[in-house]
């Protein structure tokens, strides 16, 4: 494997354009650039950090390490850590390239990146500070981006991995997410991933069986339909799936987080411009709670 190395401060705002930073983050990740330098403990940490995270590189489900251990130092502004998936970007694509995965595809997923750095900087957090073992996904192999929706190799477990076996198939099966900013869930564009995944993965991952996409999302909240259109994508959405085991806890703030950024503000401050919106303030403030429901259905083996 190639030595692990960052890109010096003038190739590294072309290197981040190609990962769909945003220009506004430019400066401030060449600040932690610069600064990393010039610490050699902060470098020593980021080392080992990058090191660990390499090792990941095509595993399934291993812990990300990034969720309450960050190294220390690697709060600054978010972007000591946008700096680590920079670094792993080139063993990331080289992994793909070795399971013949093409270079749009690997363009495509890795640009979460920068997708994730907006969603952050809109739900208040610096840097990738919001979330940053979502993106261990994306640079360790497990997750692909093909057209509206993003497939995560996944071996269920625990409870689910009992309800999927009732429901005749697993543990292995695609965990589908819907990712921010990429237009319409329309039930064309969802066809159109779903056909791309199951020849994605019977081509690239042949020795792994996923007979089954599944989902765990409030999206597939069956309340939703008592306030959205039959029509709504949301709702079409959720017809493609048949339920994989009841809801546990309420949990609105999941929807909250997702639609409106903030999961603090009063419900009589938050807009209300679209029906989905106005679903999820009228429904809290009428004291009924909302749910992340599991849903799931089978990948037919002659598609894509």
């Amino acid at each position: 494997m190639e030595p692990f190395t960052l890109p010096d401060t003038e190739q590294l705002p072309e290197v981040l354009l190609e990962l769909a930073v945003p220009f506004e983050e430019v400066n401030a990740v060449l600040a932690a650039r610069t600064a990393l330098a010039r610490d050699r403990g902060l470098r020593s940490a980021f080392d080992e950090a990058l090191r660990e995270q390499s090792a990941a590189i095509g595993t399934v489900g291993r812990p990300s390490g990034l969720d309450g251990g960050r190294p220390t130092g690697f709060d600054a502004a978010g972007h000591l850590l946008t700096l680590l998936f920079v670094a792993l970007a080139p063993h990331t694509r080289a992994y793909h390239r070795a399971l013949g995965i093409s270079p749009a595809v690997s363009r495509t997923t890795l640009a979460d990146l920068g997708r994730q750095l907006v969603v952050s900087r809109w739900r208040g957090h610096p840097g990738v500070l919001g979330n940053p073992s979502w993106l261990t996904l994306h640079f360790r192999g497990e997750l692909y981006q093909l057209g509206r929706l993003q497939f995560q190799r996944k071996r269920l477990t625990g409870p689910d991995a009992v309800a999927a076996a009732v429901a005749g198939f697993g543990p292995w099966c695609l965990q589908l997410h819907v990712p921010d900013h990429c237009g319409p869930l329309s039930p064309e564009a969802c066809d159109r991933a779903l056909a791309r995944a199951r020849g994605f993965f019977a081509r690239h991952f042949p020795t792994e069986p996923y007979p089954a996409a599944c989902v765990f999302s409030w999206l597939l909240d069956p309340q939703l339909r008592r306030y959205l259109p039959a029509e709504s994508n949301i709702v079409r959405f959720q017809q493609r799936f048949t339920p994989l085991r009841p809801p546990g806890e309420p949990e609105d703030d999941n929807p909250l987080r997702y639609v409106f950024g903030d999961t603090d503000r009063p419900l009589d401050t938050l807009p209300r411009d679209t029906p989905l919106q106005r679903a999820l303030v009228d429904h809290l403030r009428a004291g009924d709670h909302w749910y992340v429901v599991g849903g799931w259905l089978a990948l037919d083996e002659d598609g894509g």
